[in-house]
């Protein structure tokens, strides 16, 4: 045991990490031992798989404090007697019992080791209860500095609510702290006032009144894998509403809970969620979660992609809190909420990264959904001029890929960035048909799997039969956008990729006086005889690139 624990701070030093891009950029962040504990799959995670949890607490908005239990239930996947538990400060694991035995804890900040004393056989599904509680973590800027909300309605009443992507879902409640990892299925109990309702993930199984304490315990359960930062807890004094969605799949249940104040406009508003859902299900396929439900439910904070549990926050308003973030008018009439937080049940929940330093496979094809949407509505060359619209926010400050093993995202480009670049992508494989079942094909392969980002590329490389391997790497890993340069020599044709990485070689669709053709560029300079002598060249808008006429004109 004492090799094991020094093992463990060895692997765990702080050390500094630079990341290096072609030389041009450099990012440099010192990483601590409580970085690799989250963001590493460590020896004390590895051995044992997620099957189910059965999360059960208390809520009381009269001192904002939860305590309840976890129960982890999991498979031993090979010998092991140290299992990590992950809970984060104020809140306090008060213990962790096995078939009635109280097990030791060693705690390293929001590591927490317990040492089971049962033998673990291999094969063989335990359990596990943890004990908590306390005064969870407040969020300050939720969604993007999670925590719990504490807020209260018009009326006075306590409106409560959980966010804590990238902070951890140990932000409220202890549980495996690491995406590679989802339970199969989950039962979420909450125990709240009994004048206020508690909406959480998949579908409700039954509320019990406890008459000693005047309180409610709503039972929801989730019959599908869940990511840890999906799952949510949404406390207030909601009325409900619902409709069935005619799908892919038959007829899916979709559920919407509001504050009683804002009913009327929810009914008339919420339309919107048909809308969603046709638009998605013809790009992506069904809607992964049939078996749950779809649920749109009001939150104190803007939004957020919670499974079978979308959270909302925008106002009743459509753009993104009033405006379009496109700047071209094609934002001006949907809720960005609505179809973006939605749209990550395909993109987020369904397919799921292994790493955060991966984030970009749920916000790149997400921010792309939008202009998806618009063009399902409004026709292609208005989802184009929304997903270019978004580029004026892109910032080239950082590559889109995080850093692996320390729970750090890359940049925000990876939304209107990594929108720009499917965009391009769609570009060059130049076939719609191809393009949308590759979306589709997606979400057939990976469905309900956590992933890393290189099978996504992978995948796409394979079904488009283009070795796309430094396409990728220029807009995910590098932060220059590629130059076309080129120049006329009376009928000659001069032209090249510059400031890009190694072997880049996208292919350009280009239109000489107003013809298009296709070319292929790469890093040395190519030639092409033309028809006409100093033409005028222009480059496809839709392909998100620099350009560089070499001789000013």
């Amino acid at each position: 045991m004492a090799n094991s624990r020094k093992l463990r701070n060895f692997l765990f030093l702080v050390f500094p990490v630079i990341f290096l891009t072609k030389n041009i950029y450099c990012q440099q962040k010192v990483f601590t031992r409580q970085d690799s504990l989250r963001g590493m799959i460590t020896p004390e995670r590895e051995w044992w798989n997620l099957t189910y949890y059965h999360l059960n607490i208390k809520v009381d908005p009269a001192d904002s404090t939860i305590y309840g239990t976890n129960t982890v239930y999991y498979r031993v996947l090979k010998t092991h007697n140290v299992m990590q538990i992950d809970l984060q400060s104020p809140l306090r694991l008060i213990s962790a019992t096995q078939n009635g035995r109280k097990l030791r804890i060693e705690q390293d900040g929001n590591a927490h080791f317990i040492h089971l004393i049962h033998n673990q056989e291999t094969g063989s599904v335990y359990s596990i209860i943890l004990e908590y509680g306390g005064r969870p973590h407040i969020a300050v800027n939720p969604p993007w500095q999670g925590g719990i909300t504490w807020k209260y309605d018009n009326r006075g009443n306590p409106f409560i609510a959980s966010s804590c992507q990238g902070d951890g879902a140990s932000l409220w409640w202890p549980c495996k702290d690491h995406m590679y990892d989802e339970p199969d299925s989950m039962l979420i109990s909450v125990t709240v006032p009994e004048n206020l309702v508690d909406v959480s993930n998949g579908r409700l199984r039954n509320v019990t009144t406890n008459e000693m304490d005047m309180t409610r315990t709503w039972n929801w359960f989730v019959s599908n894998p869940i990511n840890n930062y999906g799952v949510n807890i949404n406390i207030g004094d909601y009325v409900h509403f619902s409709e069935k969605y005619k799908g892919e799949k038959g007829l899916l249940d979709c559920d919407y809970w509001v504050l009683r104040d804002n009913l009327k406009k929810a009914k008339i508003h919420f339309k919107q969620v048909s809308l969603m859902l046709k638009a998605f299900e013809y790009w992506f396929g069904p809607y992964p979660f049939y078996e749950d439900g779809y649920k749109l439910v009001e939150a104190p904070y803007l939004g957020m992609e919670h499974q079978s549990s979308v959270t909302y926050g925008n106002g009743y308003r459509n753009g993104y809190l009033g405006r379009d973030l496109s700047g071209t008018g094609w934002g001006d009439s949907w809720d960005f909420i609505i179809v973006h937080e939605s749209g990550h049940e395909w993109f987020a929940n369904s397919i799921t990264y292994k790493d955060i330093a991966d984030m970009w496979v749920h916000e790149s094809f997400i921010n792309y959904s939008e202009s998806l949407f618009v063009e399902y509505y409004n026709g292609k060359e208005a989802g184009a001029e929304y997903v270019r619209g978004t580029r004026r926010s892109i910032r080239n400050d950082r590559p889109i890929v995080g850093i692996y093993n320390v729970n750090y995202e890359g940049s925000g480009d990876m939304y209107s960035k990594g929108g720009n670049m499917l965009h391009t992508l769609r570009q060059i494989i130049d076939d719609d048909q191809k393009w949308r079942e590759i979306l589709r094909g997606l979400n057939r392969e990976f469905y309900h799997q956590t992933v890393d980002g290189i099978q996504i590329e992978n995948y796409i490389s394979e079904q488009t039969g283009i070795n796309l391997k430094s396409f990728f790497d220029q807009y995910l890993r590098d932060v220059r956008i590629p130059v076309f340069e080129y120049y006329t020599n009376e009928s000659i044709f001069y032209f090249r990729w510059n400031n890009c990485v190694q072997g880049f070689d996208m292919p350009l669709k280009i239109f000489i006086n107003g013809k298009p053709f296709k070319i292929n560029p790469s890093t040395r300079w190519t030639t092409m005889e033309l028809e006409e002598k100093n033409p005028i060249i222009a480059v496809d808008k839709d392909y998100y690139v620099s350009v560089l006429n070499m001789m000013g004109n």
